[in-house]
């Protein structure tokens, strides 16, 4: 596995003004690790995840499998070996309230939760777009692995990605990352 997804802590930056979303993973010391950039005018998502900007070492690939779908599933690949770690699934009318997705295995069987801290404030977000940040966990069965932390900034996006409460690293951290890059794609459609 890549060293990219040895760490417990990175912070996603999605730039703003760029025609296609571009995301950068940074460590706490500020080096960056990993960059993603959306293809413009796809009808199938497919997004592929490099070691650095220059794109020459695919990491990870996040590819959806259908065109359009509300409760949407997203296989998560290892691009340096073809294989596929897990998948998330988008709980289509769950979603519209706070959004919630399942963490799926290589059998597509559940074995994690993601979803926004609070239906209260999932409601106020919907319409206050920007002016309160965003904050998802995930969950393992009763255990919770990671957090995904939106700063408040309503001129860029950033979130901080806290996976070192999973001591036993339950979450492959591709995963984690993955669903970190899905979140700040919907939330750049969004708004």
């Amino acid at each position: 596995m890549n060293s990219a997804f040895q760490s417990n802590q990175y912070l996603l930056k999605r730039q703003v003004f760029a025609l296609a979303g571009k995301f950068r993973f940074y460590e706490p010391g500020g080096k960056l690790v990993l960059f993603s950039e959306q293809k413009m005018f796809k009808l199938r998502e497919d997004i592929r995840v490099f070691s650095d900007e220059s794109k020459t070492q695919e990491v990870l690939m996040i590819k959806a499998r259908q065109i359009i779908d509300f409760s949407a599933a997203f296989d998560v690949v290892d691009s340096s070996t073809g294989q596929k770690i897990g998948a998330l699934r988008r709980k289509g009318l769950a979603s519209m309230l706070r959004d919630e997705w399942e963490i799926l295995d290589v059998s597509d069987n559940v074995i994690g939760k993601l979803f926004e801290d609070s239906m209260g404030l999932a409601l106020v977000r919907r319409f206050l777009t920007g002016l309160v940040p965003q904050n998802y966990d995930i969950t393992m069965g009763t255990d919770r692995v990671a957090d995904l932390k939106q700063n408040f900034n309503p001129f860029k996006y950033e979130l901080n990605l806290d996976f070192s409460m999973d001591i036993n690293k339950r979450l492959d951290r591709r995963l984690g990352i993955a669903a970190g890059i899905l979140l700040a794609a919907i939330e750049g459609r969004q708004s």
